[in-house]
């Protein structure tokens, strides 16, 4: 999976950047959680700093175009997006979820 980076917009209001992506990919589609580790790696941040809000294939091709929001900590993610946006990437809703899981470990 290639992962390339079309625009980049900084939003300092919010503390994040906003990402339009493209991902060219051999297999199916990939998953929303694979696309935002990708993402994650290829800016150099925490995974649990990035929002894949959408992404759309076209019939037939292997090509993804998606856009995502990189925040600069989970902290400043889990105070502005909606709590069905952070269940669906992953992200622990409360910092205390988070420590909890941490202990379970």
């Amino acid at each position: 999976m290639e992962v390339e980076i079309l625009s980049e917009e900084q939003n300092p209001m919010l503390h994040r950047s906003e990402v339009r992506f493209q991902i060219v990919h051999d297999e199916a589609t990939p998953s929303r959680l694979s696309v935002r580790d990708s993402l994650a790696a290829k800016l150099d941040k925490d995974s649990s700093e990035v929002v894949v809000h959408e992404m759309n294939t076209k019939f037939g091709m292997r090509k993804t175009v998606g856009y995502a929001k990189v925040y600069d900590s989970p902290e400043h993610a889990r105070d502005v997006e909606q709590d069905y946006m952070l269940e669906r990437n992953k992200i622990s809703a409360d910092a205390e979820g988070e420590a909890e899981a941490e202990e379970a470990e």
